[in-house]
């Protein structure tokens, strides 16, 4: 038997991978480091155009918002979607795991308020993310009634697509409103109720 037959390659090509590989581990969990609670920062590192009221809800006005990311993929369901396909409508995005006691408690306000708001050019669109698969996803839509389409991103990718600086979503449940060309109006870090749902809806329907 060779010396090192059963050892572990501890060479710098595996020293390096390996911190690779942490260093991106690490990136995903920071974004979900308030996974579930009702926290988060109010922006990332940068010079930031929004503000955040009382309530928890972060605006930015007309002509100074960020454009959303790329946000494509393939749902709960096995379809793809691209959000930018909406382009035109209002996009009430919410991020959102089977697993988590606040996304649950604010569910039914997503589902009343999307289907009243169908009249009004309004799409919402979920992206699930830690659910380490779509069964656990798509009972949670079946039990809530969830009919809008949700994107499937277990490790957070989608969520590291937004600019740090920038109303991006650093929770779990957080929701942002998208306007309809395309950029970023709204975001809370925190579970809605139904008034406030439609209170970072509203403003933005509104616009003209």
């Amino acid at each position: 038997m060779r010396a090192n037959d059963g050892q572990l390659n501890t060479g710098p090509g595996r020293s390096r991978r390996h911190a690779v590989l942490a260093s991106a581990g690490a990136a995903v969990a920071a974004l979900v480091l308030t996974a579930c609670g009702s926290g988060g920062v109010s922006g990332g590192s940068g010079n930031t155009n929004f503000i955040t009221g009382k309530d928890g809800i972060a605006t930015v006005k007309k002509g100074e918002r960020d454009t959303a990311p790329d946000l494509s993929g393939t749902t709960i369901d096995g379809k793809k979607l691209d959000v930018a396909s909406y382009k035109g409508k209002i996009v009430v995005l919410n991020v959102w795991g089977s697993w988590c006691p606040p996304c649950r408690a604010e569910a039914s306000n997503f589902v009343k308020v999307a289907k009243d708001n169908e009249r009004n050019g309004v799409q919402f669109v979920g992206i699930n993310t830690r659910d380490t698969s779509t069964g656990p996803a798509r009972a949670f839509e079946k039990e809530y009634g969830v009919t809008y389409p949700s994107l499937y991103d277990p490790t957070g990718k989608l969520m590291l697509r937004f600019k740090k600086g920038t109303l991006n979503p650093q929770a779990i449940p957080s929701t942002l409103v998208i306007d309809r060309d395309g950029k970023i109006a709204a975001r809370t870090l925190q579970p809605l109720t139904e008034e406030k749902l439609r209170a970072m809806i509203d403003p933005v329907v509104a616009e003209k």
